[in-house]
């Protein structure tokens, strides 16, 4: 998750005064290498550092390029520190760039390293990776011919980016595989739709988030909007669904969680300077009616998702639903280096407002509801139950008018079906956890209404 903008000058200056320390060692270091002495660990550790580099550049069996030995010291610095850390040279920087906006060529796959084993964080919505029916928590044991066992993330990505059409072999192990298993793909111009909806149910809307981007808000705002329009009138209930979402720009999740908390504290960063500790509060205005929603979570919903599902929570404004997320809980800034490559440096944990970290834990449901495909013959199924117009000699009803209206509302049903069916978002019909989160939704209002009898 990043704070959009650059705001750590001090960093990069500090940067900067290392780098050339370290290019001003290289030149002199072989010659004057006892100038150091006494200066301190951090002092002779550099020196340490130069002499490696004074040695490699004077003796190696080849003649080196500095600058790539400098970027590769770098990559090596940074992923000592964390899985989220890394350096980005100038082509890696400007693809980064390029990302947040939606839109890349590659298999539209987000992936970390976990216990030293690149996995996947989950692969996006409509994209080569997801179509094929790569899934969260599978381990890329290879890209192509290359084993990842040595390659960082920004190595990993770079190979799996490219144009549109071109092939790349994703070597995958999983759970319940005997054996790695192979998935051939074609790359494609990977265009992220940050936000979709659509009515579930008469007055029951369903907002999907595929990734935090720069105009996820304004997205969700027209969202919002366009399911009210169609239901005529506020909603009765909202199912946010949030899996398989691994996160990106954190003020877009702040301004998601806005739409739906009426006041208080959103998220709350802390780390070693004082720019990294930051809060962010409900605003007062623009807020969506009370209506229950529910959020869908899963062990591929990670940082901005996780940050939104954890304010609801804590709120009590939504019940969230699903299995355990990632656990993602550290902020990277994102800082502009001078030969135009870039830095993403963990800078910050954020904790809920309730003061929770989910570092390594995760956001836990309120309501477990594993993934399960519902078969999609049900309705042909239900079809068979006998019912007791089925029986011989059973009594007819004389109502005309009921009739008549049962076979309209069968017509209505099976014209539904029929106009639902052609639509994208169909399979979730066959969605057990959205369908599970319908039903609360659904319930709930019926135990409103209860009470109101009496």
């Amino acid at each position: 998750m990043f704070p959009s903008g650059s705001k750590k000058k001090r960093i990069l200056a500090g940067l900067v005064i290392t780098m050339a320390t370290l290019v001003i060692f290289i030149g002199i270091s072989s010659q004057r290498r006892c100038a150091a002495e006494g200066k301190g660990s951090d002092y002779e550790t550099i020196e340490l550092f130069t002499d490696v580099m004074a040695i490699i550049k004077k003796s190696y069996v080849e003649e080196v390029d500095t600058k790539k030995l400098v970027y590769g010291a770098i990559n090596g610095m940074l992923a000592s520190l964390d899985p989220h850390s890394s350096f980005m040279p100038p082509d890696t920087y400007k693809e980064m760039k390029i990302d947040t906006k939606g839109t890349f060529g590659g298999l539209g796959i987000e992936i970390t390293i976990k216990d030293g084993i690149l996995t996947v964080i989950s692969p996006i919505e409509d994209t080569p990776a997801f179509k094929a029916g790569i899934k969260s928590g599978d381990q890329i044991l290879k890209i192509d011919e290359r084993f990842t066992k040595d390659l960082n993330i920004n190595d990993a990505v770079k190979r799996m980016r490219g144009l549109k059409g071109t092939k790349v072999t994703l070597t995958i192990m999983r759970e319940g595989f005997d054996k790695p298993m192979e998935f051939p793909l074609i790359r494609d111009v990977i265009q992220v739709k940050s936000v979709r909806s659509r009515m579930l149910d008469s007055g029951y809307g369903y907002v999907r988030i595929a990734q935090f981007q720069e105009k996820t808000d304004e997205d969700l705002t027209k969202a919002l909007k366009t399911l009210q329009d169609e239901n005529k009138g506020a909603l009765s209930g909202l199912v946010l669904d949030l899996r398989n979402d691994p996160g990106g720009l954190l003020d877009q999740a702040v301004k998601v969680a806005d739409h739906f908390i009426e006041d208080g504290l959103i998220v709350y960063t802390e780390g070693r300077e004082k720019d990294s500790k930051m809060q962010f509060s409900a605003r007062k205005t623009g807020k969506e009616p009370n209506y229950p929603i529910v959020v869908l979570i899963n062990g591929g919903s990670a940082s901005a998702s996780e940050i939104v599902a954890g304010a609801l929570q804590d709120h009590k404004r939504a019940i969230v639903m699903g299995t355990q997320s990632f656990g993602k809980g550290s902020v990277q800034t994102i800082i502009p280096l001078s030969d135009e490559s870039g830095l993403r440096l963990t800078t910050a944990r954020y904790y809920t407002p309730n003061g929770r970290s989910i570092q390594a834990k995760g956001i836990t449901p309120d309501i477990v509801v594993q993934r399960l495909e519902l078969p999609k013959e049900s309705d042909k199924k239900e079809g068979l139950h006998l019912r007791e117009k089925d029986l011989e000699n059973h009594f007819e009803v004389e109502d005309k008018d009921s009739k008549k209206d049962e076979k309209k509302e069968e017509k209505k049903e099976e014209k539904k079906e029929s106009t639902l069916s052609t639509k994208p978002d169909d399979n979730l019909k066959n969605d057990y956890q959205v369908m599970r989160a319908l039903d609360l939704l659904k319930g709930w209002e019926i135990m409103k209404k209860m009470g109101s009898t009496k």
